[in-house]
Protein backbone atom coordinates (compact mmCIF):
# COMPACT_ATOMS: atom_id res chain seq x y z
CA UNK A 1 0.00 0.00 0.00
CA UNK A 2 1.22 3.51 -0.70
CA UNK A 3 1.96 5.94 2.13
CA UNK A 4 -0.72 8.34 0.89
CA UNK A 5 -3.40 5.65 1.18
CA UNK A 6 -2.03 4.52 4.53
CA UNK A 7 -2.30 8.06 5.90
CA UNK A 8 -5.92 8.26 4.82
CA UNK A 9 -6.76 4.90 6.38
CA UNK A 10 -4.95 5.79 9.61
CA UNK A 11 -6.52 9.24 9.89
CA UNK A 12 -10.02 7.97 9.11
CA UNK A 13 -9.69 5.14 11.60
CA UNK A 14 -8.44 7.44 14.35
CA UNK A 15 -11.28 9.91 13.75
CA UNK A 16 -13.88 7.13 13.90
CA UNK A 17 -12.31 5.63 17.03
CA UNK A 18 -12.32 9.05 18.70
CA UNK A 19 -15.99 9.63 17.86
CA UNK A 20 -17.08 6.17 18.99
CA UNK A 21 -15.12 6.37 22.24
CA UNK A 22 -16.52 9.83 22.93
CA UNK A 23 -20.05 8.43 22.67
CA UNK A 24 -19.45 5.19 24.58
CA UNK A 25 -16.75 5.96 27.16
CA UNK A 26 -16.08 9.64 27.82
CA UNK A 27 -16.85 12.80 25.81
CA UNK A 28 -13.21 13.89 26.14
CA UNK A 29 -12.23 11.22 23.56
CA UNK A 30 -13.46 13.66 20.89
CA UNK A 31 -10.11 15.39 21.41
CA UNK A 32 -8.49 12.47 19.56
CA UNK A 33 -10.51 13.34 16.46
CA UNK A 34 -9.64 17.01 16.90
CA UNK A 35 -5.93 16.16 17.18
CA UNK A 36 -6.05 14.17 13.94
CA UNK A 37 -7.78 17.05 12.16
CA UNK A 38 -5.29 19.63 13.42
CA UNK A 39 -2.40 17.37 12.42
CA UNK A 40 -3.77 17.06 8.88
CA UNK A 41 -4.17 20.83 8.62
CA UNK A 42 -0.66 21.57 9.88
CA UNK A 43 0.82 19.01 7.48
CA UNK A 44 -0.85 20.77 4.56
CA UNK A 45 0.97 23.99 5.48
CA UNK A 46 4.31 22.63 6.69
CA UNK A 47 4.77 19.48 4.62
CA UNK A 48 5.61 17.52 7.79
CA UNK A 49 3.51 14.52 8.77
CA UNK A 50 4.72 12.36 11.68
CA UNK A 51 2.67 9.38 10.53
CA UNK A 52 4.62 9.27 7.26
CA UNK A 53 7.82 8.26 9.06
CA UNK A 54 5.98 5.57 11.01
CA UNK A 55 4.31 4.12 7.91
CA UNK A 56 7.60 4.17 5.99
CA UNK A 57 9.18 2.05 8.75
CA UNK A 58 6.25 -0.34 8.51
CA UNK A 59 7.03 -0.97 4.84
CA UNK A 60 4.62 1.33 3.06
CA UNK A 61 5.94 2.58 -0.27
CA UNK A 62 6.18 6.04 -1.77
CA UNK A 63 4.33 6.88 -4.99
CA UNK A 64 5.31 4.63 -7.85
CA UNK A 65 4.64 6.53 -11.08
CA UNK A 66 8.24 7.55 -11.75
CA UNK A 67 11.21 9.46 -10.35
CA UNK A 68 10.28 12.16 -7.87
CA UNK A 69 6.76 10.87 -7.41
CA UNK A 70 5.40 11.21 -3.90
CA UNK A 71 8.02 13.68 -2.73
CA UNK A 72 5.69 16.61 -2.11
CA UNK A 73 5.55 15.99 1.63
CA UNK A 74 2.62 16.48 3.91
CA UNK A 75 0.08 13.86 4.88
CA UNK A 76 -1.16 13.44 1.32
CA UNK A 77 2.28 12.65 -0.08
CA UNK A 78 2.14 14.97 -3.08
CA UNK A 79 1.81 12.04 -5.42
CA UNK A 80 1.38 12.19 -9.19
CA UNK A 81 -2.01 13.21 -10.45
Amino acid sequence: MKIENGIRVLAGTMVLVGVVLSRLVDPMWILLSAFVGVNLIQSAFTGFCPATAVLRRMGFTEGGCGPGCGTGGGCSGGGCR
